[in-house]
């Protein structure tokens, strides 16, 4: 397995949803150093804690940290058609924050897997040789990604999902949780493949793929 060294500087978690749970969870298995939350929700109830961390404040207590002195953990869940985790992402990278990819330790990922800025890999997670992970993508609990595939940028692989080998998915795409993509098969930005169901060949981007061995694809209206 590649190794994934805690980097030196402190993390700041963004979110405090079930998803954050999970990465605060991961973060602290894989040995890093975790300074505090920020969470608008968590400031107007007036806690000062979440789960053992101090609250730090709202978006602007972080964006009022030192991109020198901490790195961030996108904290903010995917859903389907969703954009704010990818606008969190975006506006503090060009603030000049860092995101490091983080990998928990019960994953297995093959050496010279590349992954991007900020992507997430969950426990239970396989990434095989020659596959590519882009930036602020999740590859979440148990998901199986086999050799060659290239997963875009802001992607949501979703609980155990299946990649076999030579997958492609586009930028900004979801894929259910239990959902089956065989060889080859491509996915287009934007597209949502549902849970459970299996794509065959080609799902064109903003489109989506229902039902458990379906090949019918509807237009999205998110």
């Amino acid at each position: 397995m590649t190794a994934f060294p805690a980097i030196p500087r402190p993390l700041v978690l963004l979110g405090a949803g079930g998803h954050a749970l999970v990465l605060l969870a991961l973060a602290v298995a894989a040995g890093h150093s975790i300074k505090g939350v920020c969470d608008p929700r968590l400031v107007a109830g007036g806690a000062q804690r979440w789960h053992g961390l101090p609250v730090l404040g709202d978006d602007s207590a972080a964006e009022a940290e030192s991109p020198a002195a901490v790195g961030l953990i996108n904290g903010i869940g995917q859903l389907p058609g969703g954009t704010a985790r990818k606008q969190l992402f975006e506006r503090m990278c060009l603030r000049g924050f860092q995101f490091p990819a983080l990998v928990h330790p019960a994953a297995w990922i093959a050496p010279g897997v590349e992954l991007g800025e900020g992507a997430q890999i969950m426990a239970g997670a396989i990434i095989q040789p020659g596959s590519r992970i882009g930036a602020n993508s999740i590859v979440n609990t148990r998901a199986g990604i086999d050799h060659d595939c290239t997963v875009g940028a802001d992607v949501h692989i979703a609980p155990g999902a299946t990649l076999c080998g030579g997958v492609t998915i586009g930028n900004g795409a979801f894929i259910g949780a239990g959902a089956i993509l065989t060889h080859g098969a491509t996915v287009g930005c934007d597209a949502f493949v549902h849970a459970g169901a299996t794509l065959v060949s080609h799902l064109p981007s903003g489109q989506m793929l229902s039902g458990p061995a379906s090949r019918t694809t509807t237009q999205r209206t998110t």
